[in-house]
Order: C-alpha cells, then sequence, then structure tokens
C-alpha cells in the first residue's frame, strides 16, 4: 500500500511538471519576437538529427531525478487523443505519413438501413473501399479505409444516410473529387464513404443575376462548359477533376484569385446536411444579407468536419472577350517576384501572375520537349473586360472598339514592360492569338505533372504557404537557398500575385532519409511563413497533413517516460502557432455543438489535443 500511494503521489507530480515544462515552453515560443525565424538558447536543433529538439541546459526536477528507474508506459493525457493516434500524422522527425486511428464496428444493421436508403446496394467491395480510401494527388494514407462507400442521388438520401450514421455513430467521411492533397478523404477510422459523383445537376441558372445553383458533386470543368454558351463562367480554377463541393469544403482558389477571389468570395449560400441529419440552407440568393450569423462562410473550408454540402448557389462572371498573355525571364527568383509585387502596386487589373522557378522550367522542357531558357519565370494575364463595358456604353462600332482595346493593351505593355527593365528581366513574349496563348498557359497548367518526368517513380509533399504581398520575395528568397542545398529535387511554383507559393519536392517513398528531408523543408517553409505573419496553407486546407499535432517536450522528461522525442516532432504545432489556442478552442466547440458524438470526418482540421 505504502509503494501504490508513492506511486500515486510520483504520477499527479509528473503530471503538473509535464504541464509545467509545456506552459512554459509554449510561453517562451509566444513571446518571442515576430520576426525571429531560428531558435535561440537554450532550445536547438539536434546536428544528428534536425527533427529532434534538444534542451541544453534544462534542470530535471527533483520529483524526476530521482525517480529515473520508473518508466511509465503511457503519456500524459491530451483529453480525447492517444499517443497512437497523434504520433502517425507526420510530426517533424517522423518520416511516417500513415494516419493512425481506431477503427469503428459497422454494425448490420447500419448496412441493412443503408441498402434501404440507396438505390444502388451500398458498396463493400474491397478495391471500391480501398480506391475511396487513398486520394488522387497525395502521399498520405491511413491505417483502414472505408467499410462501406455509399453513392447518394439526392439531398434526401444523404440525410438519411447521415441520420443512421450518427444513431450508430458510425464515421463519415464526404468524397468529392478526390483531389485534395492534404488527406481530407482518408478513412483512419473506417466507416462510411458517402461519394456525391451523382449528385452533379445544375438546378437552376439566373443569367439576368449572373449566378448559378448546382449539386455539390458537379466538377468546376463541367460547370464552365454548361455556363460557356451563357457567357458566363465560375472563375476559380484548382486542379482538374476537383468538384464544386469539395472546393467549399477546402475553401480552395487557384490562378484566377488574384482577380476574383478565392471560394469563400464567389458562394452565395449553401444547403447542408449536418450530422445529425437536419438540412440547412445558410443563406439568400441576395448578394449581400446582414441576416444573423454568416453560416455560409463558417462552412466553407470545414474540410466535412461539420455537414455533408448538398447544394452551392455560386456568383458567376463575365467571359472575358479579350486577354493578353505575357511571359518574361530574370537572372534570380527574387528579381521575379519583386516584379510580381511591383505590378500589383502598379494598380493594372492583372487576371493571373504565376512565378516559376528554373527548376520547375527545366521540368517542364523534359516533360514537353521544349527549350525554354531555363531561368526564374513570370507570366501574365491581362483581361480587357474593362475596355468592353467602356465600348458597351459608348460605341457600337467594332473599329471603335478596336481601337480602345489596342490603346488599353499599349498601355499595359508599356506599364509592364518598365517594371520589368527595372529588375532585369528579358526574354519578353507577349502573346494575344488565341493558340498561342492556350499554349503558353498550358506550361503552366501541367506544371506538377511535368515535375514527375525528372522522377517519375518519386512522390510530391507540396507546400503551400501565403504570405502579405510584401513579405513575398523574401520568402521565396529564404526558401529558395534551402530547396537549392537539398539534395532533393525541389521546384517552386507560386500564385505571386497574392502571395502564395507552392514547392514541388520530390522524394521516393521507400527512403527514410528522403522523406524525413521532404518534411524538414516543408517544415522550415511553414515556420518561416508563419514568423512574416503569413499562414501554413493559402488555399489546399488542412486535412491531416497540416495538423502536425506533436508536441516539443524536454528530451530529459521524454527519456525518463520511455518515450521518442522524434514521435512528438519539434515545434511542430503548425495550426496552434498560427491561431493560437483559443481560436482553436473556439473551433472545437463549434464542432462538439454541431457534431457530439464525432462522425464528421474525424481527425481532420482540428488537432485531436485541443481541448476545454
Amino acid at each position: 500500500m505504502a509503494f501504490i500511494s508513492w506511486l500515486s503521489r510520483l504520477r499527479s507530480s509528473y503530471s503538473k511538471t509535464i504541464t509545467d515544462l509545456r506552459t512554459s515552453f509554449f510561453h517562451h515560443l509566444r513571446t518571442r519576437g515576430a520576426s525571429t525565424t531560428a531558435i535561440t538558447p537554450p532550445y536547438h536543433f539536434s546536428k544528428q538529427n534536425p527533427f529532434r529538439f534538444t534542451c541544453s541546459n534544462s534542470i530535471v526536477p527533483v520529483t524526476l531525478a530521482g525517480s529515473l528507474a520508473i518508466h511509465f508506459q503511457s503519456p500524459p493525457p491530451l483529453c480525447d487523443a492517444s499517443l497512437d493516434s497523434l504520433s502517425g500524422i507526420g510530426g517533424i522527425g517522423s518520416a511516417e505519413f500513415v494516419v493512425k486511428g481506431s477503427h469503428k464496428h459497422v454494425p448490420q444493421e447500419l448496412i441493412e438501413e443503408l441498402k434501404a436508403i440507396c438505390q444502388d446496394d451500398p458498396s463493400i467491395d474491397y478495391d471500391e473501399r480501398y480506391f475511396h480510401g487513398k486520394p488522387q494527388n497525395s502521399f498520405h494514407k491511413a491505417v483502414n479505409i472505408p467499410d462501406v462507400v455509399v453513392f447518394p442521388r439526392s439531398e434526401e438520401e444523404v440525410s438519411n444516410i447521415v441520420k443512421s450514421c450518427d444513431k450508430h455513430k458510425v464515421p463519415i467521411v464526404p468524397y468529392g473529387g478526390a483531389t485534395s492533397i492534404e488527406g481530407h478523404t482518408l478513412s483512419p477510422h473506417g466507416g462510411v464513404c458517402i461519394d456525391m459523383s451523382l449528385m452533379k445537376n445544375v438546378k437552376a441558372l439566373h443569367v439576368e443575376d449572373m449566378d448559378v445553383v448546382v449539386e455539390s458533386g458537379i466538377g468546376w470543368m463541367e460547370l464552365n462548359e454548361y455556363l460557356e454558351p451563357h457567357g458566363l463562367f465560375f472563375p476559380l480554377d484548382p486542379g482538374p477533376g476537383a468538384t464544386i463541393g469539395g472546393m467549399c469544403a477546402t475553401r480552395c482558389s487557384g490562378s484566377l484569385a488574384v482577380r476574383y477571389g478565392t471560394m469563400r468570395d464567389n458562394v452565395i449560400s449553401l444547403k447542408v446536411v449536418l450530422p445529425n441529419g437536419d438540412v440547412v440552407k445558410t443563406a439568400s440568393r441576395a448578394r449581400k444579407s446582414a441576416a444573423g450569423y454568416d453560416l455560409t462562410r463558417l462552412v466553407i473550408g470545414s474540410e466535412g468536419t461539420l455537414g455533408v454540402i448538398t447544394e452551392v448557389t455560386l456568383r458567376l462572371q463575365k467571359i472575358p472577350q479579350h486577354s493578353v498573355v505575357a511571359m518574361c525571364n530574370f537572372p534570380t527568383i527574387k528579381d521575379a517576384a519583386d516584379v510580381s509585387i511591383a505590378t500589383m502596386l502598379s494598380g493594372l487589373q492583372v487576371s493571373r501572375l504565376e512565378l516559376m522557378d528554373e527548376v520547375q522550367v527545366r521540368a517542364v522542357n523534359v516533360a514537353n520537349d521544349k527549350n525554354l531558357p531555363e531561368l526564374p519565370t513570370l507570366m501574365f494575364e491581362f483581361i480587357g473586360t474593362d475596355v468592353d463595358i467602356l465600348c458597351e456604353r459608348f460605341t457600337s462600332a467594332s473599329n471603335a472598339k478596336n481601337k480602345l482595346y489596342e490603346a488599353y493593351v499599349r498601355e499595359q505593355t508599356l506599364i509592364v514592360q518598365k517594371i520589368i527593365s527595372e529588375h532585369r528581366g528579358s526574354d519578353f513574349v507577349f502573346a494575344e492569338d488565341p493558340e498561342a496563348k492556350k499554349e503558353l498557359w498550358k506550361i503552366r497548367k501541367e506544371a506538377l505533372w511535368a515535375c514527375f518526368a525528372m522522377e517519375p517513380e518519386y512522390e510530391a509533399m507540396i507546400s503551400d504557404v501565403c504570405v502579405p504581398l510584401s513579405r513575398l520575395a523574401e520568402l521565396i528568397s529564404c526558401s529558395k537557398k534551402e530547396l537549392d542545398a537539398s539534395p532533393l529535387v525541389c521546384t517552386v511554383i507560386a500564385h505571386a500575385g497574392d502571395g502564395n507559393f507552392h514547392t514541388v519536392i520530390l522524394f521516393d517513398p521507400n527512403q527514410e532519409d528522403q522523406k524525413r528531408e521532404a518534411e524538414r523543408l516543408n517544415n522550415f517553409m511553414v515556420h518561416t511563413a508563419l514568423s512574416m505573419e503569413g499562414t501554413c496553407t493559402g488555399e489546399h486546407g488542412v486535412g491531416t497533413g497540416k495538423m502536425k499535432v506533436s508536441y516539443p517536450l524536454f528530451e530529459s522528461a521524454m527519456h525518463f517516460m520511455k518515450f521518442d522525442t522524434c514521435s512528438f516532432g519539434a515545434l511542430a504545432i503548425y495550426l496552434e502557432k498560427e491561431l493560437g489556442i483559443e481560436a482553436l478552442k473556439t473551433m472545437k466547440r463549434i464542432k462538439n455543438a454541431l457534431d457530439p458524438n464525432n462522425i464528421m470526418n474525424p481527425g481532420k482540421l482540428i488537432p485531436p489535443h485541443v481541448c476545454f
């Protein structure tokens, strides 16, 4: 009994000590200068393992130092998360990209209910379930795959499916085009995958109001084909295959966001099936409203954790009658980034402003048998919508319209050429012919696939940092030094007009050292961006890849508890560092209020250590 009493006191003391250590450490992080990107003493990265975070002058508390012979086999409680569920999310120092989770048994009663709801039998075929358990463009994997895949045809079916899953407390993963790259559609806990691909109807088009009502399973490319005869288009252009519902869930954007904004700016209203099966309409069709909480923006970017999107009302834009594409090269990537900033400050009506580094251009040459100068390259697109409006108001004569258009193009060209010449730009190419413009933009749109031409057997880790525009050149220059020094093939592709840039880091998934190096580079760029008041994800979303829940506990305490420091990682709490713990707690409260059984895409977006 004496030993049990002593052990109880030791555990209590240990728990308080770990809490104190963690609190003290995070206080140190949060009170550091915003511009500081290096780790200051006494904390440093180990030379032997750059992912391992150590404390050079830590003093082990008496309670711990006097008890080194005792080894507990379980970590300190982190609310509703176990160490197993935390360590598999890709913490720094871990080359494990498999998301772990506890499998939830799917009762036969639920399967029978799903058969009754859906017109076709729910699929329990292994190949079908495996396909839905692995995203198309992501290296992330999960220990489990969905147990059942269903294909609803209506909002009512979705509602009934969700009600049944909620009753049985079985996880749900909404599934769109599966083009996301951060593990959004993984099923680490098994459960039911709701594939929305059969819900792709255009329900109403209002040409005069320039909006459209669609089901969430329609793709943005299919939608634009439907809209083209009406002279309208939906301006967001993420990866091919993305669906409108998935684009809402991840709050995506694309190359046109510099002019038209992101998904949150282009959605008027949603219909959402909540975790209890209720159907909510988030807003009317009015272009603006001050009525109540903005539920539309709450759901956009929620990544399937608050409900299943079934219907979307979208803003549309007039198809530009005229556009011009320009491309030029620079001696350094900083020069190119500086030009993008100067272009935006000039007030030019740019619809696209994209940057590629010399490695990316080399990939394009390899993939397409081209001979482009392998230098940092900027691509611009200017559209003539403003000219069209002037012409429609003041003249209908085609020759007058052509003169206005030519004057507009000439003005834009002169401004851009002046900016480029001030930053050592060269090889300026200007295209107005439709085929020539298409050929130039093909270079950018196929950039990711071009990368794999250099390393066909490799996988890609893609960064998605975004900073205030004035810090873009600094961020890219700083990152480029690290990338060039790495043994891995790394390319830079940036939406330079809004401060968002991607790095495609190619690595051999069978080589642990390459996986660690890819993670190190990604971690470096994220924390550099956060130190510049930026974000870890500009358009790809959080999923599991950007959650980063590992804790930087002291090495001495981890040794005492027989924990591997690397499994906890170092400085890897991206969201907590970016938003603060109170913001994450608020998200968790919203999640718990709407989804008390935690069935909606569990294990995504909100780090499991967050509690209140």
